[in-house]
């Protein structure tokens, strides 16, 4: 019989391996699935995590995918580290997209390339501004803002809907709900020529280097570990429990912003319905996988878009439903969550209290 018994200490090995764990127990899960479904197991683990990889092109459609996840995933880390749960990074991406696509919209052809900046800190600050609605219905209130930021993401996807479906609405798009084209100079500068991977992937991997020196390296970055800890050590420090929720979802908001910032001045070009892509929770799963690291929340950000990369192509190649990459998604979670257990917890034989 086997039993759990208490460590002395968290295992730090344990604290590394049991994403790696997490991600084996998902892999070999994906293969009996594939099985039951008729599919080929083998041809199913080369959509997933070969295809993304195999070429220059693959690797650069890969660099797309991962820079909003790793951007946000980055604010929500600070959240997370600060015992805040920010869970309405998705709508924060949707209003960082519509500032930005308001001022792309509001430009013409002749305004010059300096526009890219003031469109990626309108997208910086609206995501701030819509974090910050939670932040203050928090500290006035004490609302959840487990709830609020929540309720908060339906809002900002009604809110393109009216956009793209009236005001904003291209008349000479043929009826559809989006808005016209962005100029070229309103777009993210592509990193290569002939493909479409951008300057964005620059953006989310220097992010990823300021945030561990803040958070590591900084007094505030440190009130806000502490504070997320043991907040009434934060407390008897002299850390402010308010500034601490102030700080933790405005960098989450912002960091969120301006993803939906360069997702519309990069892949899409426009506002169109379909904005909301699901990168905001899946964020979540990879600041998680990521153990709230700046490093490792790269490598997560990498793995969780070959899911992505992966569902679409088990979709056009194996007859899978789309849906097959947040089966995948939530397998790698719910695994990791069960992995977790070894950090506390050894496995032992023998009936318990022998």
């Amino acid at each position: 019989m086997l039993r759990l018994e208490p460590r002395p200490t968290p295992s730090r090995w344990w604290s590394y391996g049991s994403p790696l764990l997490a991600l084996a127990l998902t892999v070999l899960i994906g293969v009996i699935l594939f099985a039951v479904l008729g599919k080929d197991p083998l041809r199913g683990l080369q959509v997933f995590f070969w295809e993304p990889i195999k070429s220059t092109y693959a690797l650069s459609e890969l660099g797309l995918k991962a820079t909003p996840l790793l951007l946000i995933a980055l604010g929500l880390a600070v959240c997370f580290r600060s015992n805040i749960w920010n869970i309405g990074a998705e709508g924060q991406f949707v209003v960082g997209a519509i500032a930005a696509g308001g001022v792309a919209i509001a430009t013409d052809k002749d305004v010059g390339p300096w526009i890219f900046l003031v469109i990626l800190l309108a997208g910086t600050l609206s995501g701030m501004a819509w974090a910050g609605i939670t932040a203050y219905l928090r500290d006035k209130f004490n609302a959840g803002e487990i709830l609020v930021s929540l309720m908060l993401v339906y809002v900002a996807i009604q809110l393109l809907g009216y956009l793209v479906y009236g005001p904003w609405k291209d008349p000479a798009g043929y009826n559809f709900p989006q808005t016209r084209t962005f100029d070229p100079s309103d777009l993210a500068p592509r990193l290569l020529a002939g493909l479409r991977v951008n300057i964005g992937l620059v953006i989310a991997l220097a992010g990823s280097a300021l945030l561990w020196l803040y958070l590591f390296r900084t007094r505030s970055g440190f009130a806000q570990q502490v504070g997320g800890l043991a907040p009434w050590a934060a407390r008897y420090a002299g850390f402010s429990s308010r500034k601490a929720l102030w700080v933790a979802l405005l960098i989450s908001g912002g960091t969120a912003g301006l993803a939906g910032a360069l997702e519309v001045t990069g892949p899409i070009g426009q506002l169109t319905p379909y904005i909301p892509a699901g990168y905001g929770f899946t964020a979540i799963i990879v600041a998680f996988v990521g153990r709230l690291h700046p490093v490792g929340m790269v490598l997560s950000a990498i793995l969780l878009s070959m899911f992505y990369i992966g569902g679409e192509l088990a979709q056009s190649r194996l007859g899978l439903p789309k849906s097959i990459s947040g089966v995948f998604q939530g397998l790698l979670l719910f695994m990791l969550l069960a992995c977790d257990t070894l950090v506390n917890y050894r496995i032992r034989a023998g009936k318990a209290g022998t």
